[in-house]
Parts: C-alpha cells; sequence; structure tokens
C-alpha cells in the first residue's frame, strides 16, 4: 500500500514514519513550515529521517499561517507553557496549555494538502503523528478527526486517499516502545516547541517525550536535552 507521511521530525510522525516502512512504500514525507518556533529544527529532523529510510522528501512554505496564528507555537511574544510533568495528566490543565499552542485549523489543513499529493502520487493513505495523550485536549489528534477527514477525502480525492495515523490509540509509552521495536534513530528526531540547540526539556512535548522513556527504562542519546542528559 503507498502512503504519504506527515513529517515534523518529532516523536509521533517518526514512529509512523518508521511503521509506515514495514506497512508498504512511502512515496513521501511531507514537513510543514508554517513559522513554528522550531521549524528549522524540524525540518532538519524530517530531513535526516528521510534520509535514513531513504525517503523523498518536500517542505511546504506556509507563511500566511504564522500572521493570523497568535498563540506561543508561533509568536515569541507570548511564553511557551513550561507545565510539572505531574500535572501532565490534569485535563483542566492540559487544556489551558494545549489552548496556548493551538494554531488555527492546522492539522485540517496539514492533512489536506497532504492529500493533494496523496492523490498525485496514487498514494492510498496520508500518515499523521496523532496520539492518545494529547487527543484529551486536541481534537484534531483523535481517530474521529482521522475518520471524519478520511469521509471528506471519499469526496475530494479522485482515488479516495484515507487518513491513518499508526499510533493514534497509543500513548507516548506505547509510541516509544513502539519505536524501540523498529529501531528507530532516536537522535535524529526534534520534538520541542522551540527552535533552539538543544531541546528545552521544559515544554509540554519535551515532558512528555521524557516521562515516556523514563518509564521505559530508554536512555536518550546524551545531550540531546538542555535540561536532561540520558546515555549513550
Amino acid at each position: 500500500m503507498n502512503s504519504l507521511v506527515l513529517l515534523s521530525g518529532g516523536l509521533d510522525s517518526a514512529v509512523n514514519l518508521a511503521y509506515a516502512q514495514t506497512e508498504g512504500d512511502v512515496k513521501l514525507a511531507l514537513t510543514i513550515d508554517y513559522g513554528q518556533r522550531a521549524a528549522q529544527r524540524e525540518i532538519e529532523a524530517a530531513i535526516n529521517l528521510a534520509k535514513f529510510y531513504n525517503i523523498p522528501h518536500r517542505v511546504i512554505q506556509l507563511p500566511w499561517l504564522a500572521d493570523i496564528t497568535k498563540t506561543a507555537l508561533v509568536n515569541e511574544d507570548k511564553k511557551l507553557p513550561e507545565p510539572e510533568t505531574q500535572n501532565l495528566d490534569r485535563l483542566d490543565l492540559a487544556t489551558q496549555t494545549a489552548a496556548a499552542v493551538w494554531v488555527p485549523n492546522r492539522n485540517g489543513l496539514f492533512v489536506n494538502i497532504a492529500a493533494c499529493f496523496a492523490e498525485t502520487l496514487n498514494c492510498d493513505l496520508v500518515i499523521a503523528g496523532f496520539n492518545r495523550e494529547e487527543a484529551a485536549t486536541f481534537s484534531d489528534n483523535t481517530p474521529e478527526f482521522s475518520l471524519a477527514a478520511t469521509k471528506a477525502m471519499y469526496y475530494s480525492t479522485a482515488n479516495k486517499v484515507k487518513v491513518l495515523s499508526y499510533t493514534g490509540r497509543l500513548d507516548k509509552k506505547e509510541i516509544v516502545a513502539l519505536g524501540e521495536r523498529l529501531q528507530l534513530p532516536w537522535k535524529l528526531i526534534w520534538s520541542c516547541y522551540q527552535g533552539t540547540t538543544q531541546m528545552c526539556g521544559k515544554c509540554e512535548s519535551c515532558l512528555r517525550m521524557i516521562r515516556a522513556f523514563q518509564h521505559l527504562n530508554i536512555d536518550l542519546p546524551q545531550n540531546i536535552f538542555a535540561t536532561y542528559s540520558g546515555g549513550e
């Protein structure tokens, strides 16, 4: 089965790329630059992952999306939330941090852009890096969203492209475990909201990944985080 992978270079999308390789032929990895803080680091990670798996890669620029987005993921005048690890599963607090980094219709836009390429490349699937943890506060991470997008694409694509996430029903610990089984090169990923030299280790994306690795007693490459040092 032919597929196209939306690849941000982060934990979830990287694991989906690795898994998609086992399920069929990945025709393209697509990365979206919408002016997010970590855009360049995400692009670098995606390029390196695509090279590792020998997959064609393309970057799509959406500068106008940054112009209409006021949240901290794009607007550097606003402070990114830095929740406490013990509060990650508190729905009330997680809802607040999600609102602080929400980008208008981001995943809806991304899967539709990907579907244009998927139809042209005769791909059956658009693969996205969703997960169960963030689906609690991001409705565009849910299996229901993927199903709704698939229903819409039944009418909007000639080959009836489907939207799928291999990690959509998994939490971060399960995603890391799957990545380990697939021997994913962890040193190549970028799962931080910031675009600094090292991952900050403080934003919600970093904290969820750190927690997952620690739960599984798996070390990340040394110095991947500014505030966390794993083993080699």
